[in-house]
């Protein structure tokens, strides 16, 4: 039996996708077009316990299991651990969305009568030999058109993304005291990453402030997590500026979700935050210069405002790909992010 024959009577389905913020945003349409389908699914998500933060509370989703990120005889243990709770549900489908091998031993653990993961040339650590079904072969296109061809390879329909990720009640109300004790529009700007390579310059980030307080009468506030290298890559920015950022940088995803949600415009480089604010419609700013924009861009949207570092000469005609390009983010000039948040202000902003 095909699978996409089988989900017409899943009642039980799996997402293992344990990876990062981004990654975790680019589930949301996938599991919300599974609901919409068929609004008797039991939805479970095998997800790691940052990314949980952002999504836990999600209304498409029934069930978590939290797979803690560890080393070694560390790493065993907790496969081990989650494999034993994803054990107790018999699903009848799951979804391999993660090509390493850990995913893959999870994908391999579940008692499931469908496991559905990547064709072999794009599985990784032989990542297809522990599904029973694969999804056929694709050129590269964006990580969130490689998602839904698992839609597609199922036979459920879906249209434009959905991710339902918008700030619950209670996040409203403190999201409207911080943005009234502001008074005018916010562009909040991302400084660091978890990949040194994705990072901009802290002396053109200086500047870009004072450009944004300056020429655009913005209050700038500083968003991300609460790492070190973050929090000190944030202290040496506002140190080498004359604006007067605000430093709202923490441990709290739900609220980095709402601070980005009431923000006028968004500044960031390819990481966990630039994916959050496409997925609430908020314009933002991308820099992009290690990755691939049209791999990992903002979906559909706001790719008008991606400063592409990425191409080595202007104008440079390239191919989607899983390419690293680690020089890529010296491209950037000021003036190419200022170009963007001029067009950004015009286009998106002055409504």
């Amino acid at each position: 039996m095909h699978p996409a024959e089988h989900m017409l009577n899943a009642r039980h389905v799996a997402i293992i996708m344990l990876s990062a913020i981004g990654d975790a945003v680019h589930v949301l349409p996938i599991i919300n077009a599974l609901k919409a389908h068929n609004s008797q699914l039991e939805i479970t998500w095998v997800i790691q316990p940052v990314a949980h933060l952002l999504v836990k509370n999600h209304p498409s989703v029934d069930h978590f299991i939290l797979f803690q990120r560890r080393s070694g005889l560390g790493m065993a243990r907790e496969l081990w651990k989650s494999i034993r709770q994803i054990r107790k549900t018999p699903f009848d489908l799951v979804i391999g969305l993660q090509v390493y091998l850990k995913a893959g031993i999870l994908l391999a653990g579940t008692k499931a009568d469908v496991k559905l993961g990547f064709d072999r040339v794009r599985a990784r650590d032989l990542q297809w030999l522990f599904s029973s079904h694969q999804i056929p072969p694709h050129e590269p296109q964006h990580v969130l058109d490689q998602y839904f061809e698992f839609l597609e390879y199922l036979n459920v329909p879906y249209g434009e993304p959905v991710w339902k990720l918008g700030p619950t009640e209670e996040e409203q109300i403190a999201q409207k005291e911080f943005f009234d004790k502001i008074g005018r529009p916010v562009c909040a700007v991302v400084v660091g990453t978890s990949k040194r390579e994705k990072e901009w310059s802290v002396e053109k980030y200086a500047t870009l402030l004072e450009v944004l307080e300056s020429d655009y009468d913005f209050q700038t506030v500083l968003v991300g997590g609460p790492s070190q290298p973050e929090q000190q890559r944030a202290a040496e920015v506002i140190a080498r500026t004359r604006a007067q950022p605000k430093n709202e940088l923490g441990n709290d995803l739900r609220r980095l979700m709402y601070l980005l949600h009431g923000s006028a415009l968004v500044v960031s480089p390819d990481t966990g935050p630039l994916h959050i604010t496409r997925a609430l419609d908020v314009p933002v700013v991308g820099l992009y210069g290690y990755t691939n924009p049209r791999r990992a861009g903002p979906y559909r949207k706001f790719m008008d405002l991606v400063v592409d570092g990425y191409a080595i000469r202007p104008g440079e005609e390239y191919a989607i790909s899983a390419e690293y390009r680690p020089d890529g983010m010296k491209r950037i000039t000021l003036e190419m992010v200022v170009e963007k948040v001029d067009l950004a202000v015009k286009t998106y902003v002055q409504k």
